[in-house]
């Protein structure tokens, strides 16, 4: 005799415990009836409790892993106001964007800065204010997709402006511009984009930012990833090899460029913002920009970059997490590596990730756990935090340089119970 299913009401209260809103019980409960399968409630329960967005420890070897927010920053606990539109020496209201602005600005050695939700949004926030009905002008080397299907061609066609194609897909000279620029004669602006996820090799030319500086237009660099300054000052030991050739927003600047676009969540190492900055008559276009208000961020998102900034002026690196695991030695990481009696301890390579620096690999040391144990570490070992391992060739890999080393015990911990 085919059993009788429990009511919607009951079979929700059997999982009262588990911290799930009542609300939500009852609508899985509701589905579980529907489908024939309430006896399966815990284990969908728990399901919709690792959808929830939480704390994961990344052990993947991808220092800023799209998928898990990419750089690793605290997010700022508060139950306090704050003024984020108030100004204190006069009692009036003030902007969001002033305080912010001016320390990027100091950071980047330039005039004026302002902040957006993400680098995406700097460039359609540049390109609306300062381009609608105008050409702009970019290698076609330089038009790139990047992750979620942003093509620099639809942010243009967005934005109002055009898109005046110059040179070829290997080879752009600055004459190429000019040409292009006396063809349309409309041309408002050029727009160098950083090739940050990928590379062109071989017989290839490209056209430097000194070089287009001499345009007599407007020069825009996208340079992505957000490095600040070449000779990284907040870092004691100096910029590390692998940061070789990778743009920064200073250099950029000094260079010739009015405008640098860049993204907060990935080489600076703080929370998913973009940086406008540069010439203070073109910030302040883009401010008085409509798009300024849709895309401006939020007051958590202001303090933390707030904090952000204030470690990088006070020159410590060890203090910004991307940083700080980013320049481990291969020493410091194999003592953590053997402080943890688990799996077998061996050389692997990390990368920076997040759409930065493609051909780079950095030199790691992480543990090998025998078959393929990610399930059980996502899941999270005896309600311990979810760890994201890597899995190659049916072995599973924790690598040390991406987990922070305040989490190691957690990691020994859910070694220990995974037995």
């Amino acid at each position: 005799m085919e059993k009788k299913p429990p009511s919607v009401n009951d079979l929700a209260l059997s999982m009262q415990n588990s911290g799930i809103p009542h609300e939500l019980l009852v609508k899985e409960a509701r589905l579980a009836i529907a489908e024939g399968d309430w006896e399966s409630m815990e284990e969908r329960v728990e399901r919709l409790q690792r959808s929830f967005i939480q704390p994961v420890v990344n052990a993947t070897g991808v220092l800023l892993h799209t998928n898990l927010g990419r750089a690793s920053w605290g997010i700022p606990q508060s139950h306090f106001s704050s003024n984020i539109e108030f100004n204190l020496n006069d009692g009036n209201r003030g902007s969001r964007q002033t305080s912010i602005g001016n320390l990027f600005a100091q950071l980047c050695g330039t005039e004026s800065a302002m902040v957006v939700n993400n680098c995406s949004s700097a460039v359609l926030l540049v390109l609306s204010a300062l381009a609608t009905g105008q050409g702009v002008a970019i290698s076609r080397s330089e038009l790139v997709e990047i992750g979620g299907s942003f093509r620099v061609p639809e942010i243009l066609e967005l934005s109002g402006a055009y898109l005046v194609e110059v040179g070829t897909t290997n080879k752009t000279r600055v004459v190429d511009y000019q040409k292009a620029i006396e063809a349309h004669r409309n041309v408002a602006m050029a727009l160098k984009v950083h090739q940050s996820n990928y590379k062109i090799v071989g017989f290839t030319e490209e056209t430097t930012v000194e070089e287009l500086s001499s345009l007599n237009l407007p020069l825009v660099a996208d340079i992505g990833s957000g490095l600040l300054d070449s000779s990284c000052p907040w870092l004691s030991t100096g910029a590390p090899e692998w940061l070789a050739g990778e743009p920064a927003a200073k250099q950029t600047l000094q260079s010739g460029a009015d405008l640098v676009t860049f993204s907060c969540d990935k080489l600076l190492g703080g929370p998913q913002a973009g940086i406008i900055a540069g010439k203070s008559d073109l910030i302040e276009k883009c401010l008085r920009h409509p798009f300024a208000r849709v895309l401006r961020p939020g007051s958590h998102t202001l303090v933390s970059l707030q904090e952000l900034a204030l470690r990088y002026l006070h020159r410590d690196g060890d203090k910004i997490p991307f940083w700080r695991m980013a320049c481990f030695r291969e020493d410091e990481l194999l003592l953590r590596a053997e402080n943890i009696n688990a799996g077998e301890v061996t050389t692997m390579d990390s990368v920076p990730g997040g759409g930065t620096l493609p051909t780079v690999v950095i030199p790691s040391i992480g543990l090998k756990l025998p078959g393929d144990r990610s399930k059980e570490l996502r899941r999270g070992v005896n309600g311990g935090l979810p760890i994201i391992a890597r899995v190659q060739d049916g072995d599973t890999y924790l690598d040390f340089r991406t987990i922070n080393p305040d989490h190691d015990e957690l990691v020994a911990a859910a070694l220990e119970n995974l037995g």
